[in-house]
């Protein structure tokens, strides 16, 4: 046992330098895909690798490459990545902590002169969270044959609905060469390390999660049809109220849904409601069920249940269809294995952990072995200002990371 450790000087330095791009000045950034604040996080990115030696590339969907040589040229490229854009109004650790993960790693092979065969890349998706422009893992999904570049190229902002992707790519100066693009041919295998963007590791004071799959799940649209009339001149009991009806048919959903495994996770983040005027009665509403859970079983008695909720409530009709789904992606055992002895021999506390977030990685499973690695979420909280994981934490996971690279090397 050999075991190497990262810098938490250096990955200090990076995660202060990096959180002033799209510095909201509470605490997080905004920094959309493509955007000038990206723009200047993939120059910092740029200088840093350009500064270790590293050689950078760009493929014809933004994403960046920095690698350096190994001593075998023929041996295939080891990938670590993530990516550098976020939502509006979030924190400095979503994406852009594997992607400085990634860039330290890196360097502390070179400043330390450790030997290995293969080369090594740290790399920057574009466009994971796709709060710009949807989808998201946007760039994954089309290298990894999920998406139609021609469709990707074609999505508008949310906030002009008029700029495309396609628009923005070119003007960022970004647009590559599809011939650098990731592959299996040249590359053997990739990493992710992310903020858990949960609770589970910090509650059970465990820093880093060993992860093993992706969750699987289903969206569905749950609808109910009604009558608009005037709020003050209908009684009570001549309305067909929709909202009142959705009300009572996501009561059911979640008293039903709370009776099946534990594990399972389900969520109403959207409703929309028509006229959605004060004086009117509501005479439709539409609200979104997303369930997640590794085991396909347990799936598909939510879809049962959603198949057998009252097709009238309160004088509505209710009927639902399906968004989308995704079955659990499970990572490549081999590396979930070299996560975890790296985690052991370090002396660093793991346990075995699913995502229920999707992350590029997941993507890139169907292309090549992959595996994820989490760090902890203080209360939690990913997505917002007050996201955070200690320095201490974060160095844990860049050095689980490279000892993790180092036995893939060594194989």
């Amino acid at each position: 046992m050999n075991t190497k450790f990262c810098s938490m000087e250096r990955m200090e330095d990076k995660l202060k330098t990096f959180a002033t791009y799209g510095d909201t000045g509470h605490g997080g950034v905004t920094r959309y895909s493509l955007s000038q604040e990206a723009i200047q996080a993939r120059e910092e990115f740029t200088k840093r690798m350009e500064a270790i030696g590293a050689e950078i590339t760009v493929d014809d969907m933004a994403n960046m490459y920095a690698t350096i040589p190994g001593s075998d040229p023929n041996a295939k490229r080891i990938v670590i990545a993530s990516h550098v854009d976020s939502v509006k109004n979030g924190g400095n650790y979503d994406g852009i902590l594997g992607v400085i993960t990634a860039m330290e790693v890196l360097e502390t092979i070179v400043v330390q002169k450790i030997p290995h065969k293969h080369p090594l890349t740290a790399m920057i998706w574009t466009n994971e969270e796709g709060s710009l422009y949807p989808p998201a893992m946007m760039s994954s999904g089309v290298i990894c044959g999920k998406f139609d570049k021609d469709t990707i190229l074609s999505s508008k902002s949310v906030l002009d609905r008029k700029t495309t992707f396609g628009e923005a790519l070119v003007a960022s100066g970004y647009a590559g060469s599809l011939s650098n693009r990731l592959n299996s041919n040249d590359y053997k295998c990739m990493l992710e390390l992310h903020i858990e963007q949960g609770p589970i590791l910090e509650s059970a004071n465990t820093d880093i999660g060993v992860v093993t799959c992706v969750l699987g799940m289903i969206n569905y649209r749950i609808r109910t049809y009604g009558q608009a009339d005037h709020a003050g001149t209908t009684p009570m009991k001549y309305r067909q109220d929709a909202l009142y009806a959705a009300a009572q048919v996501l009561t059911y959903l979640h008293n039903e849904l709370d009776k099946l495994d534990p594990d399972l996770v389900y969520t109403t983040g959207e409703i929309k409601c028509h006229p959605c005027i004060h004086t009117v009665i509501p005479d439709f509403v539409d609200f979104s069920i997303d369930s997640r859970h590794e085991d396909p079983k347990v799936l598909e008695q939510v879809l049962d249940i959603i198949k057998n909720m009252p097709k009238e409530v309160a004088k509505c009709k209710v009927d639902y269809t399906k968004a989308w789904a995704r079955d659990t992606v499970y990572f490549d055992k081999e590396l979930v294995a070299f996560v975890k002895a790296s985690a052991d021999e370090a002396g660093i506390s793991n346990q075995y952990i699913n995502s229920g977030a999707g992350h590029d990685a997941q993507y890139v499973s169907d292309m090549m072995p992959t595996t994820m690695i989490f760090v902890p979420s203080k209360d939690g909280h990913s997505h917002c200002e007050p996201e955070f994981t200690s320095v201490e934490q974060c160095t844990n996971g860049a050095s689980v990371m490279l000892n993790t690279v180092l036995k893939i090397d060594a194989k």
